[in-house]
């Protein structure tokens, strides 16, 4: 079965055209075509590690998240925060363009690849990943994130799991993705000579950080988009 394809493609002023291809599994929604076995000094698992890795090196000599981000710290190694960019993205749904700085666009790629990397603490985010939204808002990513992990919550009590319907589970996992995001910056620091790819993780780590805390006004926020349909005493049932 052929892989899940979106490429990245990144026009900055007075250099050539840059393009990333990635490429996910369909049923595992893996990156296909990583190396997991050989990179740089920096891939090392036990170089920055992150302090909640639960892998170990004999096992996992490189770390997965790092080794993903290889390709792309090397063609943007040069590449400021603040510099404008006009990126496109092109997914089997559709393709979206759209002028903004590096630090917003890396962000973009770098949270997909994160997802897709092999690391434990964000291969909670594959789904997110099947249905990538480039440059995601931050209310569209609580509501993607918030509506993937009820959808998990509805599967689990079909198999006759306890569903976790106060979403404590997701303020776990994004408590865990702002450790990695603090152990992935200090690895890419070590690696680039600009500041776009550790302001992109920075850009992340405030999107995790601030999540666990503002899920519950986030979400409350939301709730008019279903006062008049879901929350009626007598919702349609089509």
């Amino acid at each position: 079965m052929e892989p899940i394809k979106i490429r990245y493609r990144f026009r900055l002023a007075g250099r050539p055209e840059e393009v990333v291809d990635l490429a996910l599994d369909r049923d595992s929604l893996a990156l296909v075509g990583v190396d997991l076995q050989d990179g740089p000094d920096w891939t090392a698992l036990g170089f920055e590690q992150c302090r909640n890795c639960p892998l170990v090196a004999d096992q996992h000599p490189r770390c997965p998240l790092a080794l993903a981000l290889v390709g792309i710290v090397g063609l943007f190694r040069d590449v400021v925060s603040h510099d404008e960019v006009v990126l496109e993205v092109e997914t089997e749904e559709r393709t979206v363009q759209e002028r903004t700085s590096a630090q917003r666009a890396l962000s973009s790629l770098m949270g997909l690849v994160m997802a897709a990397s092999g690391c434990p603490h964000t291969a909670w985010f594959r789904p997110m990943a099947r249905f990538h939204l480039p440059l995601a808002s931050h209310d569209e990513t609580v509501f993607r994130a918030a509506g993937m992990y009820l959808l998990a919550q509805f599967y689990r009590n079909r198999d006759g799991h306890v569903p976790d319907l106060d979403l404590d589970g997701l303020k776990d996992i994004y408590e865990q993705l702002a450790v990695v995001n603090e152990g992935i910056a200090e690895r890419l620091r070590a690696a680039i000579e600009k500041d776009s790819a550790v302001n992109a993780v920075v850009l992340l780590d405030v999107h995790a950080r601030m999540l666990p805390f503002a899920i519950e006004e986030s979400l409350e926020g939301l709730r008019p988009l279903f006062q008049d349909t879901y929350l009626s005493p007598d919702p349609p049932r089509g």
